[in-house]
């Protein structure tokens, strides 16, 4: 009869390490898709300042705010430093994205294991 218990206590135990494991895959999914919403309104911020850029001349003033003071900067310079911030901000989505597939693919593989074990029961 303990042998029946011992085990029975195991598979409780192994049932509540992969309930772990899954919950802390939602929670990183969570974070991820919480980061990834942050980036998304970046990118639509730095694109919506790239198309006003885009409008002005040559000649226009551009000031770029630091801290509590706006700081005269040139046009091309502007447009260079608000391109570069695009290309980060897509990349980082992107890298976020493989992350996200990732932790989907684990938190399915996981679930799948956990309703085999229920099943065996």
């Amino acid at each position: 009869m303990s042998s029946s218990s011992t085990a029975l206590r195991e598979l409780q135990r192994d049932l509540e390490n992969k309930a772990n494991d899954l919950s802390k895959l939602q929670k990183d999914i969570a974070k991820n898709h919480q980061v990834r919403k942050k980036y998304t309104i970046q990118l639509g911020e730095n694109e919506l300042v790239l198309k006003e850029l885009d409008l002005l001349n040559e000649d226009a003033n551009v000031y770029k705010l630091i801290g509590p003071v706006l700081v005269k900067q040139d046009l091309a310079e502007a447009n260079a430093n608000v391109r570069k911030r695009i290309e980060y901000i897509s990349a980082e989505s992107k890298r976020l994205d493989a992350s996200l597939q990732d932790l989907e693919e684990k938190k399915y593989s996981k679930r799948e294991a956990q309703e085999l074990m229920g099943r065996m029961k």
